[in-house]
């Protein structure tokens, strides 16, 4: 496996793993109660992770081209 292909897996796996992040934390909001929405923290932890999900799908797009 070269070194493009481990970094490749590694965004993959950040990736998916921050998506994950963020369903359960939607997830969560639905099951609960809309009153998590209202917490700057649990705010902060879902876009961030959305984010930095977006981020690491558009560097692999970017690596494919």
């Amino acid at each position: 496996m070269s070194q493009g292909d481990t970094l490749r897996a590694y965004i993959t796996t950040t990736g998916i793993i921050f998506a994950l992040l963020v369903v359960a934390h939607v997830w969560r909001m639905f099951v609960e109660s809309w009153r998590l929405a209202r917490e700057p923290e649990y705010i902060v932890i879902t876009l961030l992770s959305a984010a930095l999900s977006v981020w690491a799908f558009s560097l692999l797009r970017r690596r494919q081209n």
